[in-house]
């Protein structure tokens, strides 16, 4: 990694795209990270390695917590825009149908 003096401080997006990339990598590439980190910085490779391993859980969490509130956000607009979700529709379809056979059984019983 060369440090770039002239370059621009880096945009939310592109911050939370690499936070994106860090908290979906696995195990033996955070820790091939952290050593070269741990090289680079002159540090323990294990200090470094917990560092890392905290931040990504760090990002991990944030990045649940930022998924939920955008989960939440969407039921919101649906209700508000009065549409219905897709898992609402087919509890109604199944209940209708339901409500149609029994009715289908009653009068079949009825006529018998």
């Amino acid at each position: 990694m060369s440090a770039e003096p002239d370059r621009e401080p880096r945009t939310v997006s592109e911050l939370l795209l690499a936070g994106i990339g860090w908290a979906t990598m696995s195990v033996e590439a955070m820790e091939e990270i952290a050593d070269d980190l741990a090289r680079r910085v002159g540090v323990e490779r294990d200090a470094m390695r917990e560092a890392v391993s905290d931040t990504v859980a760090s990002w991990r969490s944030e990045l649940e917590r930022v998924g939920a509130r955008r989960d939440e956000a969407m039921e919101r607009a649906l209700a508000k825009a009065g549409l219905a979700r897709r898992e609402e529709v087919e509890d109604l379809a199944l209940r209708v149908a339901q409500l149609e056979h029994r009715l289908r059984l009653l009068e079949r019983d009825r006529v018998a």
